[in-house]
This record gives structure tokens, sequence and C-alpha cells, in this order.
């Protein structure tokens, strides 16, 4: 019997899982260490139509809904949060062109997802981190040709990326465009902040853009309209970071208690300790409230109700939790917890880093502050 309850069709999670336990587990230790990216993996999940799940079937995908999406990337986090990030990647770029592209531009490049076409979200800028609103990137209308000129930062599956979406200035506001690696005077390149201590699937790259050019489509929504359309998509990526925190908490539960219920201190098994056994008990109570959270909000994204705060709440109680089991993992493993060869320093690493990236836990919090404020009901005096 499986400890963890199904949210999706068991056969199809079952699926999943076989893919993550063959594909990724076997290589999650060496992708973090080395600091790879996980081409093969990609390659496969594509072969196997993991790719381009929630895409519509007229280009190549498989129609899921995001309950369906949320327990696949569950479960391919709980082999490699690094190999899951890296597909969360080709996620957010093929959900943003789905929802805000030309069907010229989505004609051109969501067929290639279900092909292994591999992409990252270049939004962020060092010197304005989470603040969206300001950039330093511009874009310019040049006849039938937009030209972006900047740098981005920080960019998660940039070295691999064959397809960028890019928050630029235009005249008319803030501006998504989709930029492919191969346009002319596009570069990436590493430098002191590109190499992360968690999520490691490959250095997280600067983005240089110089009087780079696109065709006139390849701006996603209007013209000025870019901070509607990402804040928009954050809400699933942010759903799907929770997913992939809970698969982090998930390994960090099974593999401790597998190593306590085995492990020998004065004359019994280590679990066989009350205070030991109120600690899993503490995190398995934790780890099922959260996928509880977490599976409201997949649900809310299909039926388009209360997003804003519930992929708020799935990812900041999620990335709580798996913080709080990843922390407590190593403690009751001992000496052996904190060993650099035990899986245990991985999946604290990993889940501190889903603490910050995507909307860290700050951020969310004002976003469930602003709701409260718009929705809550007054107390009266």
């Amino acid at each position: 019997m499986s400890l963890w309850q199904y949210f999706h069709d068991r056969n199809t999670v079952d699926n999943y899982r076989a893919f993550a336990e063959s594909h990724l587990k076997p290589v999650a230790a060496e992708l973090d260490k080395r600091d790879l990216y996980p081409y093969d993996i990609v390659a496969a999940a594509a072969g196997r139509g993991f790719n381009s799940l929630i895409l519509p079937e007229r280009f190549g995908g498989g129609g899921a809904t995001f309950r369906h999406l949320a327990s696949f990337f569950e479960e391919m986090a709980a082999a490699s949060a690094s190999a899951a990030i890296s597909l969360n990647s080709n996620f957010q770029v093929q959900n943003v062109i789905l929802r805000a592209g030309s069907e010229t531009l989505q004609s051109r490049y969501l067929p290639l997802f279900a092909k292994g076409l591999k992409g990252a979200y270049a939004l962020t800028e060092a010197n304005h981190g989470s603040d969206i609103r300001t950039l330093d990137t511009r874009a310019e209308l040049d006849g039938d040709e937009w030209v972006l000129t900047g740098q981005k930062s920080f960019i998660t599956s940039g070295m691999a990326a064959d397809l960028f979406v890019i928050l630029a200035q235009t005249e008319a506001g803030v501006s998504v465009f989709a930029v492919p690696r191969d346009a002319a005077h596009l570069s990436t390149f590493e430098s002191e902040r590109t190499e992360t201590f968690g999520l490691r699937n490959s250095p997280h790259v600067e983005l240089l853009l110089e009087n780079v050019r696109v065709p006139r489509d390849h701006l996603l929504g209007t013209e000025g309209g870019g901070l509607k359309i990402v804040l928009g998509n954050l809400n699933y990526s942010r759903t799907l970071n929770a997913a992939m925190a809970i698969g982090i908490a998930r390994s960090a539960f099974q593999e401790s208690l597998d190593y306590v219920k085995h492990r020998k201190a004065f004359d019994k098994n280590v679990f066989d300790f009350q205070g030991i056994q109120w600690y899993f008990a503490e995190m398995l109570a934790d780890i099922d409230a959260a996928r509880l959270l977490l599976y409201r909000a997949a649900d809310a994204l299909d039926q388009r109700e209360d997003v804003e705060r519930h992929s708020s709440e799935a990812k900041f109680f999620c990335c709580r939790v798996a913080n709080r089991v990843a922390a407590q993992a190593i403690q009751v493993c001992g000496a052996y917890g904190t060993m650099t060869n035990s899986p245990f320093n991985r999946y604290f690493r990993d889940a501190k880093v889903f603490e910050i990236g995507g909307g860290s836990i700050e951020v969310l919090k004002n976003t469930i502050g602003r709701y409260l404020q718009k929705h809550g009901p007054a107390v009266q005096p």
C-alpha cells in the first residue's frame, strides 16, 4: 500500500513514478554534484509525451488538467528536483505562449515541445530582483521587427534553452517576447551569480541581448500588457513549485524513515524511541496537509477560481513543509544526515531554493495579505 494518497488516476501516477525511478533517480546525485542539465531525461520525457502534457492535442500535447500536471511534477521531484525544474522550465514557456501568443506563434513553437524543445523564462535582472515592474532591458519596434537590448540574470535552464520568454520595457510599458536562442546577437554566459547551491540543473546563466531582432508577432499579448501575462503565469508555476517541493519532502521523509527503522542505538531501532516517532508523526501530518492544499490549488487553476490565493497558499505552505521535513530528516539521521554522500543535504538545499525562486515566501505572504484586504470581511469593532 502506498503511503501517499493518489490525487489523480492511479495507473497514470504509477507510470510517472516508474519513469522517475528508472530515469531520474539513478542520476539525481550526479546531476546535483556536477550541476548538469538533464538532456537525456528531457528527451526521454518528450518521447513519452511528458514534455507537452498541458498542450492541446492539435499541438501534439495531452490536454492534461493541472491536477494531472501537479501529480507529474510531484513524482519527478521526488526522484530529482534538478530534473523536475528543467521540465518545469519547458512548461512555463509553453504555457505562456499557449495563453498569450498569437496563433502563428503557437503553431511555430508549441508542436516542437513534443519533440523535445527546451525553454527558459528570462524575467529577472540583477539590479531589480523580484521587482519586475522596473526593467533595464528595452524593446523598440522597428518596422515589422522588435529590437531587444539588455541583460537578464539567474536564468534557470538558460544554458540549454532553445527558446526564451523575455520581459522587456517598451514605450507602452512592460511587455513579453518569445525569443529563439538562434536569434542573432543573443548570447548566454556564466558569471559569479550563475552557480546556485540547490536546484542545480546547469549554471543559471546571464542572458545578453545586443540589438536582438525578432518578428513583430513574437510579442506575447499586447504591448504594455506584460505584467498581467507574467503574473498570471506565475500562479501556474507557483502551484507546480509547490508540487515539486512536496516531492522533495516525501523523499526526505521516506528515506529518513527507512534509515531510522534499521539504525540501531542503545540496543533497539532508533524508530522505536517515542520522541523519534513523534517527529515522524508531525512530518507525515504536515505533508498530508500540504498535499491537500496543493491539489486544491491545482483544481483552482482548472476552475479559474481564486487562482492567486490558492497558488500562493500552496507554494508558501508546501515550501515551508519541505524545508521543515528536510531539516528534520537530517536531524533524525544524525551524523549520516550531514554526510555529503547522503541524499539529505541535497533535499535540504533544493527545498531552500524553492522558498525563494518563483515567488519568495515574503512575496507570497504579501499576495495573500492583499487578497484578504480585498475579500476578507471587515471585523466590526
